[in-house]
């Protein structure tokens, strides 16, 4: 199971992410939701980087199926627009699929 952890401000802003795991539809390289889970996480990260110009430390790593993503300063409209459409994104492939491949999870820091 992939698990996706968004951690906001108490007043809604996001300060990062962390996406752990592999969802286990399918055997490795026919996996469609973990597929698809990759494409939003890491189009996100860089339509943030390249549209939002907001600065932020990425940790990734490829066995465990680890990104972690930590934005630097107070995000900016753009990235919370970009994160809100990940989410989206994120919630509508755990309704189809079921959180026995996803689990999406938001935490007030």
């Amino acid at each position: 199971m992939t698990t996706v952890l968004l951690k906001k401000t108490k007043n809604g802003r996001y300060t990062g992410f962390t996406c752990t795991g592999h969802a286990g539809y399918a055997e490795s390289g026919s996996d469609i939701v973990c597929s698809a889970i990759s494409v939003l996480v890491i189009n996100t990260i860089n339509a943030i980087e390249i549209f939002a110009e907001e600065e932020m430390e990425v940790i990734t790593g490829e066995e465990d199926g680890v990104i972690d993503v930590t934005f630097i300063h107070p995000v900016n409209e753009k990235t919370k627009l970009l994160m809100d459409t990940m989410a989206l994104g994120l919630e509508n492939i755990e309704k189809q699929y079921g959180k026995m491949y996803l689990k999406l999870k938001f935490e007030e820091v």
